[in-house]
């Protein structure tokens, strides 16, 4: 199980929406049940490249993945998902390009009247579920640090 890298905006009285990814169908077909009544099932796949495409799609909360998934197995899909661009990169990104705010989709209906009214008022706005400090550093991140210096031994 990982927590979905692309997005994670589930509000606290929403329920968390879950990918279920797993290269056997009766597992597929049992799962939600265990997942009912706490968690939306919003997808299922039963193979690796599935998963990629649908996460990408789908912006799930939670992914549970099967590890040994046939074309490209479970561990790796999550590997290449960690590896994505995640939100906070774009929120990032579009602030450092002059924008005033980045609102997710899946917070749309309680976000964009606010981030309406920030950028109005020429202030930030960003979905609360979007953490900045998760953002990898931008190329001028990397240029204003010093560089390290290292002693021979």
């Amino acid at each position: 199980m990982v927590k979905a890298p692309l997005s994670c905006d589930a509000g606290p009285a929403e329920r968390p929406r879950v990918l279920l990814a797993d290269g056997h169908q009766a597992m597929l077909a049992l799962t939600p049940e265990a997942l009912a009544g706490e968690c939306l099932v919003v997808g299922r796949v039963a193979d690796g490249y599935e998963l990629l495409a649908e996460a990408e799609r789908l912006h799930p909360d939670v992914i549970v993945l099967d590890i040994t998934m046939p074309r490209l197995d479970g561990i790796e899909a999550a590997r290449q998902m960690r590896s994505s661009q995640r939100p906070a990169d774009y929120a990032r990104a579009a602030l450092d390009a002059g924008g005033l705010g980045f609102v997710v989709k899946s917070r749309l209906a309680s976000d964009l009247l606010p981030a309406t009214r920030a950028a109005l008022a020429d202030r930030p706005f960003i979905s609360p579920t979007v953490r900045l400090d998760e953002a990898r550093p931008t190329s001028a991140d990397l240029t204003e640090k010093p560089t390290p210096t290292y002693r021979k031994p």
